[in-house]
């Protein structure tokens, strides 16, 4: 499905009919971590499917609504909950809510997700910042920039070398260390899922350099790049992914979901630490 410039323009503005004030930050939330919004102040809450055009969720953990008010007194747009590729959805649908955000005026995208855990130091419950993606699913042939360019919306061919702030990251890892939150810091590795990998693909990934490997995060951040905002990206690791097969465990949506939870209390504090120095 190929959307246009009018498409975009047009939630954009059904939307900003429901406000009173025009958000400046942007928040997408992963699996589990729903419950972050709730901590949101004065909000106005949009379900997912009173929104023209805007993808629903399918998938158990995410809400599907947007809501919309303030976090440390600055003006914030939420996502409950995300849509990924291998719902069924194209790229560009997947993609959608963050060009509409774009055309809102929102200026800086924080991005959240659950993550298995490649780094063979990472524990589950962790929080990681993350430092650059490897977009595997992007190059594959699914990259979310691919078709026809808008150029009111981004350059035909930017250049990927900071796509995650690096001013932001900086702030981002002096509030963790003034907080004394732990943070870890690695590169994230985006699959189409929704099968976990096996053994040989992690260790394939973990020879790449990848830290932690999950099924969202680098399209959004590919067309927020493409539209001009700044971007923050958070991995909570719900899980360590299994690099051998005589690894008697298993891993499970219902296991990221409660890590996930678990997490959400640090990571709160995190995010709000970080909008407040927005």
């Amino acid at each position: 499905m190929i959307f246009t410039y009018d498409d975009y323009a047009a939630t954009a503005e059904f939307i900003r009919s429901h406000l009173e004030f025009t958000p400046r930050i942007g928040i997408i939330l992963g699996s589990g971590l729903g419950p972050l919004a709730d901590n949101i102040d004065n909000p106005t809450i949009i379900p997912y499917h009173d929104i023209p055009n805007w993808p629903q969720s399918t998938v158990w953990g995410h809400s599907g609504r947007l809501v919309i008010g303030t976090l440390e007194d600055q003006p914030v747009l939420v996502m409950q909950g995300r849509v990924h590729f291998y719902e069924g959805y194209s790229m560009q649908q997947v993609t959608f809510p963050v060009r509409v955000m774009q055309l809102l005026g929102i200026e800086v995208l924080i991005l959240t997700n659950a993550a298995g855990g490649i780094n063979t130091s990472f524990s589950a419950g962790d929080l990681m910042l993350i430092e650059d993606h490897i977009n595997l699913l992007g190059h594959m042939g699914q990259n979310a920039l691919m078709g026809p360019n808008d150029e009111r919306l981004g350059e035909r061919f930017p250049i990927f070398t900071y796509a995650y702030d690096p001013d932001l990251r900086r702030q981002v890892i002096a509030l963790a260390e003034h907080e004394n939150i732990p943070l870890q810091r690695g590169i994230y590795l985006c699959l189409s899922g929704p099968a976990f990998e096996t053994p040989a693909e992690i260790r394939m990934f973990r020879a790449w350099g990848a830290d932690a490997v999950g099924m969202s995060t680098a399209p959004e951040a590919t067309v927020a790049v493409h539209g001009g905002m700044r971007v923050i990206g958070v991995s909570t690791i719900t899980n360590i992914a299994i690099d051998h097969q005589a690894v008697r465990r298993e891993v499970s949506h219902e296991e990221v979901l409660k890590i996930g939870a678990k997490a959400v209390p640090r990571l709160m504090k995190l995010l709000r630490g970080v909008v407040r120095e927005l």
